[in-house]
């Protein structure tokens, strides 16, 4: 967990952010923050770590509209990345998408911010 709020105190797109929820036993952690981006946008973040599993969603949004939600959900069987996949725009529009990290996802928002 150490490692997710490491990246958004140094990350120049999160203007602050807060712990939802947090816990861990001896082989998990589950890690839920609201991070309140410096263009008014919100990113959500859910982890859930452990030896076996990895889940995660990452959901920026502005106001209740989504812009991107990156999930690794178990639906989506006909996408080539299964899992992995992203909502881009809304719900229903879902694209492949490789596993990602909340270092890449701050990365793609760092360059939406810059270069919208």
């Amino acid at each position: 967990m150490l490692r997710e709020l490491e990246l958004l105190e140094k990350s120049e797109m999160v203007r602050s952010y807060e712990i939802l929820d947090y816990k861990e036993g001896s082989d998990f952690y589950f890690l839920k923050i609201r991070a309140e981006l410096i263009d008014g946008s919100v990113l959500h973040i859910r982890e859930f770590v452990s030896n076996e599993e990895y889940n995660y969603s990452f959901q920026w949004q502005r106001d209740s509209e989504l812009i991107i939600r990156w999930d690794n959900a178990p639906h989506h069987k006909d996408l080539p990345t299964f899992p992995h996949h992203k909502h881009v725009g809304s719900e229903k529009n879902v694209l492949p998408s490789s596993e990602i990290t909340l270092e890449e996802v701050l990365g793609v928002i760092s360059s939406y911010i810059q270069n919208p």
